[in-house]
């Protein structure tokens, strides 16, 4: 077998066999596949696309080209859940607590943020003590005894994924259904899914930045769950503008454990209670999906999710007292409010431009090896259609550098745009895909 055949092929618009598929992520991962030749396969398949049983073979390739966590020993009622990324997504640190609360066992490997949208491992690293990064006996052993563990990603998951989306950056095809999925799903069933769901951003501040889109890549990873035997659910949400108020790797903290208290901004309601209710439903643990969603209501109201994040947090060595009491966790030196120059109504706030500015004062990173200021950030006190009276507080920018803080309330006052006339609520679920 010969990979220029194989690029000849693909260049051709002929369908690619799984030997084929096999082959070029085998050698390529091995280094036997030179870069350009990789890159002009995957270019080949950006213009051409492939179809879904080659995207679900590509996917299972690059799922078993390095390490697979193995979770049978905690039943068969695991269920993974994956963002496709946005700004403010403090989901993962308030939805698991909760399902696991219902009693759905949660062993979850999260990632770490880049560029504009903040990660999960970033968050559970701004609490004192939080052990990320702990052996996969011991993550498991978690899941057995309380239910729940959530790590960093420290095993050799989908080395070719990894691999291929640098490559794929380098020579601009990031934005293909085929292999956009296929990265997904490869880590998903590299971690020992068997069943999962999945929060496909759309807007301003996603991956895909229309409906369309989303609704494609949604529909290519049920196909590719399907193919693969793993029950997939997708649920679109909105991401033009930031996910609840806080966006900060501390402040999204105190936001969930807020919540968790009965806190609950709508929006971020909404999509905790319809990712949660299909995670107990494909757990086998409630058919009814709004019966779902009132169950996992009363665990936040008689605090039986708030103790389960506790205990989380004590059994991976965080200091549960920054839990119990918020003002301990790391404060910023810079506290600046901004506030309406006008009466209206809030128009837009651009939830990527957001994420960038949170960026810009340390709050996310731009390269892997950047250090985050978990400090640092801000607060939306204000979201899209409310009606806004002059010299009202928009926004809290929490800051450690004078200089950023200055430069971040004047962006900041460009990116929340205001009007005279009223403003629609965009739906926050925007459509729920099965099969």
């Amino acid at each position: 077998m010969r990979i220029t055949d194989i690029i000849e092929k693909k260049r051709d618009k002929q369908e690619l066999t799984k030997e084929e598929i096999e082959y070029f992520v085998t050698e390529y991962t091995n280094g036997n596949i030179k870069d350009y030749q990789a890159a002009a396969l995957i270019m080949a398949i950006f213009l051409n696309g492939m179809k879904n049983q080659e995207t679900t073979n590509l996917t299972l390739a690059m799922a078993h080209s390095g390490e697979i966590l193995d979770l049978s020993t905690l039943g068969e009622s695991i269920v993974d859940k994956h963002s496709t990324g946005g700004v403010g997504d403090k989901v993962s640190l308030i939805l698991l607590p909760l399902v696991s609360s219902l009693g759905v066992p949660v062993a979850k490997m999260s990632g770490r943020g880049l560029g504009f949208t903040g990660g999960t491992v970033d968050k559970l690293q701004a609490i004192p003590g939080y052990q990320t990064e702990i052996e996969m006996k011991q993550f498991v052993e978690n899941v057995k005894q309380i239910g729940i563990s959530m790590i960093s990603q420290t095993l050799n998951l989908a080395p070719a994924d990894k691999k291929l989306y640098a490559l794929r950056d380098s020579i601009s095809c990031v934005e293909s259904i085929p292999l956009i999925a296929s990265s997904i799903m490869s880590k998903k069933i590299a971690s020992g899914a068997q069943k999962i769901v999945l929060d496909v951003t759309v807007g301003k501040g996603a991956f895909m930045q229309n409906r369309e889109e989303a609704r494609k890549l949604a529909n290519t990873m049920i196909a590719i769950g399907k193919l693969a035997k793993r029950e997939t659910v997708c649920v679109l949400t909105n991401m033009n503008e930031p996910l609840g108020y806080a966006v900060g790797n501390s402040l999204e903290v105190i936001e969930a454990v807020k919540f968790l208290q009965g806190d609950m901004p709508e929006d971020l309601k909404q999509v905790v209670l319809e990712l949660g209710s299909y995670m107990v439903k494909l757990a086998g643990k409630g058919e009814n999906l709004e019966e779902n969603k009132n169950r996992l209501l009363e665990n936040i109201k008689n605090r039986k999710a708030y103790q389960k994040f506790l205990q989380l947090v004590k059994n991976q060595g965080g200091d549960i007292s920054y839990i119990e009491n918020l003002e301990k966790l790391p404060k910023a030196k810079y506290k600046e409010a901004i506030y309406s120059e006008q009466d209206g109504y809030i128009q837009e706030i651009n939830s990527k431009e957001v994420g960038k500015l949170a960026g810009i004062l340390g709050a996310g990173r731009e390269r892997k090896e950047d250090i985050i200021d978990p400090s640092v950030g801000i607060v939306l006190h204000k979201k899209v259609a409310e009606k806004v009276k002059q010299n009202e507080v928009l926004a809290y920018i929490y800051a450690n550098d004078e200089e950023k803080l200055i430069a971040a309330k004047t962006r900041l006052n460009e990116i929340i745009k205001m009007t005279q006339s009223k403003v629609d609520k965009e739906k926050t679920i925007l459509e729920i895909i099965t099969v």
